[in-house]
């Protein structure tokens, strides 16, 4: 199995918040506190250690005690490129990535991707759910990733690559079914707008 001291979380603050109005959306206030904050909280029993990816207010994100990387091209390039920051400073043999928008994901997230990863001997593992008319949704975002995968994603982001499911689809994934029940769905749901932020 691994060990969770041997995995490095990354919270995903650095997009542009299009859809938000252009805010930063980790700092947008959630039941009292900042998005980002609570993805911190949630993430960091679960791992060894903790850094953020933002590309703004990078002293309100440093606020939280954990280190803060920006993506290395400063003109928003997408959850790759966060993925890219977090690699660059891993320090451990695995790295797990969240976004800051999605405040209720599993407290079991890390080890269930640790689990598959493990025993189907993948190169990485990310989150699934399954939607109402039966098909699966992955969500890219929550992954668990070898970190010696960076050569590869430098290679692929080189060729002008931006496609996080283009990226994972080159290596082997083992891919984890959330059901509704533990809790599924909803643990995943994450806040694109202000209405969103509101339910």
């Amino acid at each position: 199995m691994i060990d969770p001291q041997d995995i490095t979380g990354l919270i995903l603050a650095g997009g542009r918040g299009s859809r938000m109005g252009g805010v930063d959306k980790g700092l947008q206030n959630y039941q009292g506190l900042p998005l980002a904050l609570h993805a911190l909280m949630r993430l960091q029993p679960q791992v060894g250690s903790v850094m953020v990816n933002a590309n703004r207010n990078l002293g309100a994100y440093e606020s939280f005690g954990v280190p803060v990387w920006p993506d290395a091209d400063s003109d928003f390039p997408g959850p790759l490129a966060g993925f890219l920051a977090g690699l660059e400073r891993c320090e451990t043999p695995y790295l797990v990535t969240v976004p800051c928008d999605s405040p209720r994901f599993p407290l079991d997230l890390v080890a269930r991707l640790a689990e598959a990863l493990h025993a189907q001997q993948a190169d990485l593992a990310m989150a699934v759910t399954r939607e109402a008319d039966g098909r699966e949704q992955p969500h890219p975002v929550f992954c668990l990733m070898r970190a010696s995968l960076m050569d590869s994603l430098v290679a692929f982001m080189a060729g002008g690559q931006r496609r996080i499911d283009r990226w994972t689809g080159q290596h082997r994934c083992a891919n984890v079914l959330f059901e509704d029940k533990d809790p599924g769905a909803s643990a995943f749901f994450n806040a694109n707008t202000p209405e969103d932020l509101r339910a």
